[in-house]
């Protein structure tokens, strides 16, 4: 305790929520994207599972030492595609034909784009490269041109990398020509149909970005959830046809169980009018009659 200072007079600790990071300085809080996990809250992650958030938002997990220095680069990594503009994002998706939602948030969008590893960037626009590059942890700035983008982009891949994905290519076209997938030339729509065959990356695209493996793996998943959820639409609708007719049987008896109550309520009260008629003849008769 400092001299002249007394235990009533001390503070006390602040609250959980208001506690740094060590290392961490006082400053205003940045702006932070809606639905993002507060540094403090990715420190008590798992090592893998804050491996695995890492990797979903691009990022190398073993280029970073110490748990702190990921949780940081992970927390300035949301940052920075909270700054992003969402219409470049979106054209990184269309380009990279990428099944997402319209009303999709920029995290969700920023983790597509990771799973994006074509070296083919025909057809992206200035902005959609300059996001691309970022994500990839290139330095671009907002005046370089499509030809230096295109080349920081191809400079970052390494030979190894290059050679598996030539591999990957010879593969994937092998693959497509003994199955015979074929190319679609159909515009790319945000979450497409599953049953529109080839709005969705192809066989070829697949298998070159994940390999052999992982290219048929994912077709069999889309497949798969294509015929799941067209059995859950089959089931949904004789689920609605089962509840109307259950709802028409119930209409018809609380009509017939309504018809006899109102029977009944007649009868008794027919009944109740005789008796009473009955019973004023009988006082009737005994009054002036009967002695």
């Amino acid at each position: 305790m400092a001299p002249g200072s007394s235990s009533t007079s001390s503070p006390a600790d602040p609250p959980a929520e208001q506690k740094l990071l060590p290392g961490a300085v006082d400053a205003p809080p940045r702006e932070v994207v809606a639905g993002a996990t507060p540094p403090r809250q990715m420190s008590d992650l798992p090592k893998d599972e804050l491996e695995h958030l890492a990797e979903e938002f691009g990022l190398d997990p073993t280029r970073f030492k110490t748990r702190q220095q990921l949780v940081s680069a992970i927390h300035d990594r949301r940052q920075m595609i909270a700054g992003m503009e969402r219409e470049a994002m979106l054209d990184v998706i269309r380009w990279g034909r990428r099944p997402v939602t319209r009303n999709a948030s920029k995290e969700q969008i920023a983790q597509e784009i990771a799973r994006i590893r074509t070296m083919k960037f025909a057809g992206l626009s200035q902005r959609g490269l300059l996001v691309l590059a970022r994500l990839r942890g290139i330095v671009a700035l907002e005046a370089d041109p499509i030809p230096l983008l295109v080349k920081k982009l191809k400079k970052q891949e390494s030979f190894f990398a290059k050679m598996s994905r030539k591999r990957r290519s010879m593969i994937a076209s092998v693959v497509a020509n003994l199955i015979g997938a074929e190319e679609s030339a159909a515009d790319y729509q945000f979450l497409p149909s599953p049953t529109a065959s080839g709005q969705a990356s192809s066989m070829k695209q697949e298998i070159e970005e994940a390999g052999l493996i992982g290219g048929i793996t994912n077709r069999l998943k889309k497949t798969a959830d294509s015929y799941v959820n067209q059995k859950l639409d089959e089931i949904e609708a004789r689920i609605d046809r089962k509840l109307d007719e259950i709802d028409r049987r119930l209409a018809d008896w609380r009509d017939k169980e309504i018809a006899n109550r109102i029977r009944i309520l007649k009868i008794t009260l027919w009944a109740s009018v005789i008796v009473g008629f009955f019973s004023l003849l009988y006082s009737y008769v005994k009054v002036y009659f009967v002695k």
